[in-house]
């Protein structure tokens, strides 16, 4: 369902909704849901580019809390799942002093490392390790491609 749940869906369009409405959702539809429901609320505008689509990523993936708690833990910020101007600051100043590319990388690790702690990692596992090594590799390219410095 393209990382969209049922309840999100309804939520989104205000009413309940159908499984095969959401099955058959527009993809105009889905990018307005994307950036209001995960790319705004997990600020991803103001986060450096790379960063902002592992966060968005997550946040699609796993919910926006777990995105913006998995940042917050990758920059020493406090984890309380929501990103503000202390998160914003935590993640600038992490970036300056340890670089871009060290931040994606501990990002990406307690991403994995969440997900190994679920009791369905067993099942789900091999799709969600390829999904974190993959948008890591999207990341860093991402971040190069805005001139960023990656070391």
């Amino acid at each position: 369902m393209k990382g969209v749940t049922l309840a999100t869906y309804s939520k989104f369009l205000g009413r309940p909704a159908t499984k095969e409405q959401l099955r058959n959702i527009s993809d105009a539809e889905l990018g307005t849901l994307y950036r209001q429901g995960y790319w705004a609320v997990c600020k991803c505008d103001e986060l450096p580019a790379g960063l902002d689509y592992l966060v968005f990523d997550l946040a699609v993936n796993g919910g926006p809390g777990r995105a913006a708690k998995t940042l917050q833990a990758a920059v020493g910020a406090n984890p309380d799942g929501a990103i503000g101007p202390a998160t914003l600051k935590a993640v600038n100043q992490a970036v300056e002093q340890r670089g871009l590319a060290a931040v994606a990388k501990d990002f990406s690790q307690k991403r994995q490392a969440f997900y190994e702690a679920l009791p369905t990692f067993a099942v789900f596992g091999k799709g969600w390790t390829r999904r974190v090594n993959d948008s890591f590799d999207t990341a860093l390219s991402l971040g190069q491609s805005d001139g960023t410095a990656l070391a």
